[in-house]
């Protein structure tokens, strides 16, 4: 519906519907009126009539009023789901007046925070297909309001009255591709992602719409890293979501770079989970880490890392160790084909080869190892690494 045809059902006098509408919204606000602070009662039936009834001036002092009544007390939240403000607001959220838009949205913003109800009125009223198809058309306060009025309505994620993620999605992402949206627009986006992330039912629209590559893109910025990274983990369980980040040209190796980002231990423990189930069943995955060079980071992280962060760098060496075994097995083809027939090897020359492998291994796990210790500052740190040292045999780590 569009502003003028809004303005003109609306503000219209004299009809029996509006003179309908204003005799439901004195009873009850007379009905509530003794149950609340008697000035805010009062506050709030003008905000309304004037929302209703009012020209779009006035609409607009009504609906900053009414934010500010619903900051300042609770009941007035309830109350507004009763007298039909939310449709209101909702069609004025669509202005192409941007001072209307904004007040719109911010009212809604905060009858939104805390109570379902509202949410989903907002939600059953149409609020998502008023968002803007193209973001660029918004200020950046406009832009930052309507952000996190969808982070507050993206918790409806995981309950009986779900988003339709494809109304969202082209709004998120042209947010966070947008050179001109702060970072802390850009937070509340990633929040709304995490939050749709969680049901499985989303993950084929937010890789289809370019989820993956957008929080790839993003994941290397330390401040938006560790929103982007818990979404990914969400995404990269599912098959469409592993196949994305598969496929992308920055993995592994940006999901490496921020294992080594020892001030973020939280970002490190993701990306290590990432990088697990990439990795998990896929030769191809643990080929391209290890050529990205992961070994090394991973002794890092083994040591260094926080405790989530080391277990699951263990895990990857283990894997990387096994791999390397089964190539060198004695079944393997390379080996087997330069042993004839009849010629079995000599026990001696087998031995050899072993120690000299072990000891290969040992320098290349010392060298890994200095590499590590020049790294670490404290003096607890050399310790640790010390005892590390002495008790890790080539066995358990030959990287």
């Amino acid at each position: 519906m569009s502003s003028d045809r809004f303005e003109t059902s609306t503000t219209s006098k004299g009809t029996g519907t509006n003179n309908e509408e204003e005799v439901e919204v004195n009873q009850v606000m007379e009905r509530d009126q003794s149950g609340g602070k008697g000035d805010h009662m009062v506050g709030l039936q003008r905000a309304v009539k004037r929302l209703h009834f009012g020209s779009w001036e006035e609409k607009e002092m009504a609906a900053k009023e009414i934010e500010r009544l619903a900051k300042e007390d609770v009941k007035v939240k309830k109350l507004v789901a009763e007298l039909g403000v939310i449709p209101v607001l909702v069609n004025m959220s669509a202005s192409e007046v941007v001072d209307r838009r904004r007040l719109a949205v911010m009212a809604l913003t905060e009858l939104a925070n805390g109570t379902y109800t509202n949410k989903a009125l907002m939600v059953e009223a149409g609020i998502l297909s008023q968002l803007p198809k193209n973001v660029n058309i918004l200020d950046e306060s406009t832009r930052g309001e309507f952000a996190e009025l969808l982070l507050l309505l993206s918790s409806l994620a995981n309950t009986p009255f779900p988003l339709d993620s494809s109304e969202i999605l082209p709004f998120l992402v042209g947010v966070l591709e947008s050179v001109g949206s702060s970072t802390t627009t850009k937070e509340s986006c990633l929040g709304t992602l995490y939050n749709l992330s969680t049901v499985l039912d989303n993950a084929g629209p937010l890789v289809s719409n370019g989820v993956v590559q957008t929080l790839l893109s993003l994941a290397p910025f330390k401040e938006l890293s560790e929103k982007a990274l818990a979404t990914l983990g969400n995404l990269v369980v599912t098959l469409m979501g592993k196949k994305g980040m598969e496929h992308s040209p920055v993995v592994p190796e940006s999901l490496i770079e921020i294992l080594t980002w020892e001030e973020k231990p939280k970002c490190q423990e993701l990306s290590a989970y990432i990088l697990m189930i990439l990795a998990h069943q896929s030769s191809t995955q643990r080929e391209k880490m290890a050529e990205s060079g992961i070994i090394p980071v991973l002794l890092q992280v083994a040591l260094l890392g926080s405790p989530l962060a080391q277990k699951r760098a263990f895990k990857l060496l283990q894997w990387f160790k096994d791999e390397r075994q089964a190539k060198m097995g004695p079944h393997s083809g390379p080996q087997t084909g330069r042993v004839s027939i009849g010629s079995p090897v000599n026990k001696r020359e087998a031995q050899e080869g072993k120690n000299m492998m072990k000891n290969l291994v040992k320098q290349s796990l010392y060298k890994n190892l200095e590499m590590i210790t020049r790294r670490a500052n404290a003096a607890e740190d050399g310790s640790k690494l010390k005892a590390l040292v002495i008790s890790t045999s080539s066995k358990s780590l030959p990287y």
